[in-house]
């Protein structure tokens, strides 16, 4: 049987950390920001982990992590 194919735009997306968990970047900071105040965008800036019901879509995604 073939090796499976990384997903292009997840192997983009996400990172994985030492204890194995996945990072990933939050949304809503791309544009519109003259309404969102300073410390929402900074908290918009920082890696968050993606949280557990998603990681098993994600490992899919991603055969190699």
């Amino acid at each position: 049987m073939p090796k499976m194919k990384t997903n292009s735009g997840a192997k983009k997306r996400f990172v994985k950390t030492g204890s194995g968990k996945i990072k990933r970047k939050k949304a809503f900071k791309s544009h519109i920001l003259t309404k969102k105040d300073a410390k929402r965008k900074n908290n918009l800036g920082k890696t968050a982990l993606v949280d557990a019901a998603d990681t098993p879509n994600v490992k899919k995604l991603l055969p190699g992590f």
